[in-house]
């Protein structure tokens, strides 16, 4: 145990679906348990992450939070008013307003930290501000770039704003034997070589655009012809399908669908791509590719250039460009020596980089200074 008294932390997600940001509050729950803080999830019955609570060993409590109502309102402040906490942080727009307007009526409230998880803009309206400014004692950020936006584009201050990237089990995440582990997640063993993505199949992600890329690849007579795997599930799910059939590209695209550990699927591939367009903060995915040691082709979108140098320990190409996206694909197939490179270069970085201990320590070391300065305030944050 690292502190001599345990913080009392509850984290709130109002969100329904499931992504990296639900895997980092039950993963760094996980974590902050394990080094001796009580922390307790509050989230809608009809969430993903309170299905997969249990499966992570976070206590959890189901509230009907996921839309900003009086029934939410009042739940959510019911909730605090019987149970003491040290420390609340929100994740979603949801259950950030319906906290933060729950404390307000609490005549001792904990004080809030607002967890920014995307680079989606956020509004720059005096409501905004309010939640995010006076309502909230601190923001934390999952890359830099996120922080520096809210400090430029919405004027918020910046000794209230910290980035604390988010960080993966190295021990679960190495890497590992292609063949066995082709075999393992039962993908054909032969030698063509298998380009993957693991991402929620949203618009944002650029799956369309990595389904292009395959296509000129395909068609390339200097090349394999490559599968692509592509693991999750989302809402963009039929319409990939639908594009990878008029594609021509059925029997060389595998839609693995959501897969609790994504590990094995990460070690059976050559190359990994994520061209996302937009919202990015750290994507875990990437990440953890990284630290099984499989190049990694990307983006320049959110706080992803803060994990990747281009040339070094991966490859960056413009969003929304498909010719340049299978360009880069071309040339780590192509390459061994650039492939075997990239691939350790990544490795290296991700276990100096990546471990969750430092962003539990990190988030550790912030909350109990938060904790701290709000002893005897009382009520919420006051400029």
């Amino acid at each position: 145990m690292t502190f001599a008294s345990p913080l009392r932390m509850v984290h709130t997600e109002a969100s329904l679906g499931w992504g990296g940001q639900e895997i980092r509050i039950l993963s760094e729950s996980q974590e902050m348990i394990r080094r001796g803080h009580q922390v307790h999830l509050i989230a809608p019955h009809e969430a993903r992450i309170s299905a997969a609570a249990a499966r992570y060993q976070v206590p959890l409590t189901c509230l009907p939070m996921g839309r900003k109502n009086g029934r939410g309102l009042l739940a959510i402040r019911s909730w605090l008013a019987t149970h003491p906490v040290d420390v609340i942080i929100t994740h979603s727009s949801t259950d950030s307003w319906l906290v933060g307007l729950a404390c307000q009526t609490l005549l001792q409230s904990p004080p809030i930290v607002r967890l920014r998880h995307l680079s989606t803009p956020v509004a720059t309206n005096l409501a905004t501000r309010w939640l995010y400014t006076r309502a909230s004692r601190h923001i934390v950020t999952t890359g830099e770039a996120i922080r520096e936006r809210l400090i430029q584009v919405n004027g918020f201050p910046p000794q209230q704003i910290t980035s604390i990237p988010t960080g993966i089990d190295l021990g679960r995440f190495t890497p590992g034997d292609r063949r066995s582990a082709r075999t393992q997640v039962q993908l054909p063993d032969d030698d063509a070589p298998i380009i993957g993505i693991v991402a929620t199949l949203r618009s944002w992600k650029g799956h369309s655009y990595l389904l292009e890329a395959v296509r000129e690849l395909h068609d390339d007579p200097s090349l394999q012809a490559p599968r692509l795997v592509v693991v999750g599930d989302g809402p963009q799910e039929e319409n990939l399908v639908r594009l990878a059939q008029e594609l021509g590209l059925a029997d060389r695209v595998h839609f693995a669908g959501y897969q609790t550990d994504p590990a094995p699927w990460l070690q059976a591939m050559d190359l990994f791509a994520l061209p996302s367009y937009g919202h990015e903060g750290v994507p875990q995915a990437l990440m953890q590719a990284m630290s099984c040691g499989v190049p990694v082709v990307s983006t320049p979108v959110g706080a992803i250039p803060e994990i990747i140098t281009d040339q070094e320990n991966g490859l960056l190409v413009p969003p929304k460009d498909h010719l340049a996206l299978a360009g880069a694909l071309k040339r780590v197939l192509q390459e061994r020596g650039l492939r075997e490179t990239l691939g350790q270069c990544a490795l290296v970085n991700a276990r100096e980089r990546f471990g969750i201990d430092h962003m539990a320590r990190e988030m550790e070391r912030l909350l109990t200074r938060v904790v701290r300065m709000g002893k005897g305030s009382g009520g919420p944050h006051r400029e």
